[in-house]
């Protein structure tokens, strides 16, 4: 049984178990005071729209120069593919093991992941609600890896200031993926994995 079932309310701020109110349409938490719903108002729409709008700047973020590294007055901008191929020629294959995952897979699987659980709980496809849970807490802990390349930037950045003889640039490459990050963590945040169990058509995932 779920607990919307039960005229149970869960306080989304600080999970505070409310029970339902039916005289009124707003209901308050008890501990908090916050407003609280049986689900959070427009979770999908929002959560479309910031996946969507991650998905159209994850091509620049991928296509436009991330940084550039200018060494006694030269320098190269590279993207961030172009970085790890560079770090792989340079026998640093830890190294572009940990940028490859962090810049390119992990943003993928996000961006994957959320739109199958979008899709399969708008759809009603065939996935079991463990599942979908499983993979929304997977999504929830991958995503503070992702700011890895722009901490690494900015660090880059900051440290790295030499004038002509040795400088970093950041580029709009990197603007455009710390708004692909930022995005796919506030679609995470938006979509509201109560629907997950709405969706749920065995007893077995109720479990």
């Amino acid at each position: 049984m779920r607990a919307i079932d039960a005229g149970i309310l869960i306080c989304t701020e600080c999970h505070e178990l409310n029970k339902q109110a039916a005289d009124t349409e707003e209901q308050l938490c008890t501990r908090c005071g916050a407003l609280i719903h049986a689900r959070r108002p427009n979770s999908l729409t929002r959560t479309w729209a910031l996946l969507i709008t991650a998905a159209i700047l994850y091509i620049p973020a991928n296509l436009l120069p991330i940084m550039t590294v200018n060494s006694l007055g030269q320098g190269d901008p590279s993207t961030i593919m172009a970085g790890v191929i560079q770090l792989v020629q340079h026998g640093m294959f830890p190294i572009a093991a940990v940028v490859f995952i962090a810049s390119i897979l992990v943003p993928t699987f996000k961006l994957v992941g959320i739109g199958l659980l979008l899709f399969s709980v708008q759809r009603h496809q065939p996935l079991s609600a463990r599942q979908r849970i499983v993979m929304y807490r997977f999504i929830e802990f991958i995503g503070r890896w992702s700011m890895l390349d722009i901490f690494v930037i900015a660090i880059l950045v900051a440290v790295v200031n030499f004038g002509r003889l040795a400088s970093v640039e950041a580029n709009l490459g990197a603007a455009a993926f710390a708004s692909v990050v930022i995005l796919t963590m506030l679609a995470a945040v938006t979509f509201d994995p109560r629907l997950i169990w709405d969706n749920t058509e065995s007893d077995d995932d109720h479990e």
